[in-house]
């Protein structure tokens, strides 16, 4: 497939995936037309590059549908100079669209997770879980996928007033949330319900039933 195809994917990508469902921030729509995603997707696999489903990674993970991508960005209010968590960077697109808008990342991915760099962004491998405390504190949590809850270990490394943008399980529904920081606790609003990448280690602890 040429480059030519692929730009005319991405072009029809922002005009009938992102502009048709409240991807309205013209910084996000911008950048998403900008960065090649097919430069971010196993090279076997580059034809699946811009449909509106989950794309399989090799290592049991997916990339998420781009509007989910756009959604977050959009609820992210990235400012340049932002600092960025960036939990699940998969294979480098979000990080490479956070780059773009002037954002500096840290990227945290599984171990044997794909390799990548992008400017800006400095890898950590490592539990998603954990995140990465020795950047702390952060600006913005960016968990690019779905969790059962999002751990008390993450929300320490924000700052107060940090924003948070990630999706949420719930009784196997995914639903896109937001919410801020604001002295120390997590406050989320549930947007809209929408197929999203279920992340691994994010287990909310089961409820005792007798």
């Amino acid at each position: 497939m040429t480059e030519q195809n692929f730009s005319s994917m991405r072009n029809a990508m922002v005009d009938s995936q992102l502009r048709t469902s409240d991807v309205d921030d013209q910084r996000v729509i911008a950048v998403m037309a900008k960065v090649p995603r097919e430069d971010y997707v196993p090279a076997d696999r580059r034809a699946m590059t811009y449909i509106d489903r989950p794309i399989p990674l090799d290592n049991g993970r997916a990339l998420n549908p781009p509007l989910v991508t756009g959604r977050l960005l959009k609820e992210a209010q990235i400012v340049a100079g932002d600092k960025v968590l960036l939990i699940g960077a998969a294979t480098g697109y979000a990080a490479a669209l956070l780059s773009e808008l002037g954002a500096q990342i840290t990227a945290v991915e599984e171990e044997g997770g794909a390799e990548f760099a992008v400017a800006g962004a400095t890898v950590v491998r490592g539990a998603l879980n954990a995140g990465a405390s020795a950047g702390a504190p952060y600006d913005v949590l960016f968990i690019d996928g779905a969790v059962e809850e999002v751990p008390a270990a993450l929300v320490q490394q924000l700052a107060d007033g940090a924003r948070v943008v990630t999706g949420i399980v719930d009784r196997s529904v995914t639903r896109l949330c937001s919410g801020r920081v604001v002295g120390g606790a997590l406050g989320l609003n549930r947007l809209i319900d929408m197929e999203m990448v279920v992340l691994p280690g994010f287990s909310a602890p089961k409820a005792f039933e007798f």
